[in-house]
């Protein structure tokens, strides 16, 4: 290992253990200097602004609203007995996954086979 990338390999690891310790910590939003009722009352106010400066007009507009509810399992979902949601895929479509189009031919039918040579047994 060569001298110079001693303090680079420090730098990161000292870099990706704080980025560790801030995750683990957590936020209690009462002890914040945050006054939530005037929070609340700029979003309720009309978001729009408009500047201008000379030709230049600029407006902004900003949009609140709510999410859309997210729903992992479906009353469709058969998770008592049926394949997971969103899980891993099959071995079968793994392979239709990997395989091209070209290279997935139908496997060779025996029945055909024991036909054709049943008939030219008769004849």
């Amino acid at each position: 290992m060569k001298l110079w990338q001693v303090p680079l390999i420090g730098l990161l690891l000292f870099g990706a253990a704080d980025r560790a310790l801030a995750q683990q910590t957590s936020v209690d939003v009462k002890r914040l200097p945050i006054d939530l009722a005037k929070v609340t009352r700029e979003l309720r106010q009309s978001a729009a602004t408009e500047s201008r400066t000379g030709l230049n007009i600029r407006y902004r507009v900003d949009v609140y609203g709510q999410a859309p509810r997210i729903e992992i399992f479906t009353k469709e979902d058969n998770i008592a007995s049926g394949p997971v949601p969103y899980g891993a895929p099959s071995h079968q479509e793994m392979i239709n996954h990997v395989t091209p189009q070209e290279y997935r031919a139908p496997y060779a039918d025996i029945g055909n086979l024991i036909r054709w040579l049943n008939d030219k047994a008769k004849k």
